[in-house]
């Protein structure tokens, strides 16, 4: 009711909107910056040189110009020119056409895929007969923007400023068309044109403008954090299947502890993981989210892989908790209670973010094997060694231990009997026998009251 009076009022009496920046095309020459040829790759300036030879504008673009700028070596280069991606397409043998709602190019060189995109045009310009290359919801999401145009109108349709600078490897210079390179030498990250108009548009843009602050250590403007915790349940008109993919960027970047706070500060996380911030609110720890991130930001640092099954089974794993522990305090058994709550909580979570069955059924597996891993005695040690999950179930059970979840020592007797050899196996299990005695089968009498046959 509140907030209806106040949207009245507002419409009464509107507030005085402040006055959009002036954009200004500004070129850099090579002498005032450091981009160099060096640092683009070999498919990258192939693609460049084709296109200029063919007689298109080509630029790389983006995230590559801006990385270089920071004095780090960018991982992917993108491209972008007037030829249409039909053009494109002809030039290259190696490339194909992908995507509906922004069509593109991949030009394959291998592993290497080289994006290129056509220039972006304003679509306040498009007649009304070509109104199918852009449509947007009742929600301002855009469905579909194929609205083509020149370098300058692409770069104010680009995210942020810092994503919307132009390298041109004909003449060396740097193009900046909305203060980008002010903006990195500032450290903020700034979105271009009005924040929540940018948002309604595609709200993923608030998982961007997260993800951007986490990896450089930007600030985010003001006036650019301002809409996203109002517009934070924007998110839920996403299709699970795309959330999935920003999902799996926002945390394999390396950044991922930074990442969840941030996500926490601008109430991003219930648009994405809806039970894991319910159950967090209800008490659960999310200790274990935060050793889980930080493990994997390690060994990112360290060159090494991660599995998305991992990181899904950390995140989710309050709610897990959560459910199990209500069925059990209902009367249900811990095991037949384990394996319902996990069919409910990746029920639940799949209507948010989409996880594909190669990725559920190994985190299944993890949780499933944290009942396992403390029944050690006779055979069982050796059969959940031969587990396929082993490894990510003893790594998930260090990280439960590390964030005190449970006591310190069954992690470390699995460190020590994998690297054991047979004869120290065979000892460390007989010492687990003599720790206590081992539970009768259920109506079977001691062998001193059984009568002999």
């Amino acid at each position: 009711m509140l907030r209806n009076i106040q949207k009245k009022v507002r419409a009464l009496f509107p507030s005085k909107a402040p006055a959009r920046p002036v954009y200004q095309r500004q070129e850099i020459p090579r002498d005032q910056h450091n981009v160099s040829r060096s640092m683009i790759s070999e498919p990258a300036k192939k693609v460049l040189n084709r296109l200029n030879k063919a007689g298109f504008e080509a630029y790389l673009v983006g995230g590559g110009v801006r990385d270089i700028l920071l004095g780090e070596q960018p991982k992917d280069f993108d491209i972008a020119t007037d030829a249409t991606p039909e053009e494109v397409h002809e030039l290259f043998r190696n490339s194909r056409l992908i995507g509906r709602r922004f069509r593109i190019v991949h030009v394959l060189f291998g592993r290497e895929v080289i994006e290129v995109t056509t220039f972006r045009g304003n679509a306040d310009n498009v007649d009304a007969d070509d109104g199918d290359d852009r449509k947007t919801n009742e929600h301002g999401l855009l469905l579909r923007d194929n609205v083509y145009g020149n370098q300058e109108e692409d770069a104010l349709r680009r995210d942020f400023t810092v994503n919307a600078l132009y390298y041109c490897i004909r003449d060396f210079t740097v193009v900046d068309y909305a203060g980008g390179v002010d903006d990195l030498h500032n450290r903020q990250l700034r979105l271009i044109g009005d924040p929540e108009t940018r948002y309604r548009e595609d709200p993923v843009r608030m998982l961007r403008a997260v993800r951007f602050a986490a990896k450089l250590d930007f600030a985010i403007e003001p006036v650019t954090e301002a809409p996203i915790r109002e517009l934070a349940p924007l998110l839920t008109h996403i299709p699970p299947a795309r959330l999935f993919e920003e999902v799996l960027k926002l945390f394999s970047a390396g950044y991922g502890e930074t990442t969840w706070h941030l996500l926490q500060q601008y109430d991003l996380l219930a648009p994405l993981f809806p039970e894991t911030v319910r159950a967090i609110d209800e008490g659960q720890p999310d200790e274990l989210i935060v050793k889980a991130l930080q493990n994997t930001d390690d060994r990112l640092r360290q060159g090494k892989s991660v599995t998305p099954y991992f990181m899904f089974a950390a995140l989710l794993w309050p709610a897990l908790q959560a459910e199990w522990q209500r069925r059990q305090d209902n009367g249900e058994p811990a095991q037949p209670a384990l394996h319902q709550s996990i069919g409910k909580v990746i029920g639940r979570q799949v209507q948010a973010i989409s996880i594909p069955k190669r990725f559920s059924g190994p985190m299944k597996e993890i949780w499933e094997l944290q009942m396992r891993l403390p029944r050690r005695q006779g055979k069982r040690a050796y059969a959940i060694m031969e587990h396929p999950r082993f490894r990510a179930a003893y790594d998930f059970l260090l990280v439960r231990e590390a964030a005190g979840e449970i006591e310190p020592g069954l992690g470390q007797w699995w460190t020590d009997f994998q690297a054991a050899d047979d004869r120290e196996r065979e000892r460390m299990l007989s010492q687990l026998g003599q720790q206590g005695p081992r539970k009768r089968r259920r109506g079977r009498k001691p062998a001193s009251q059984r009568q002999d046959g």
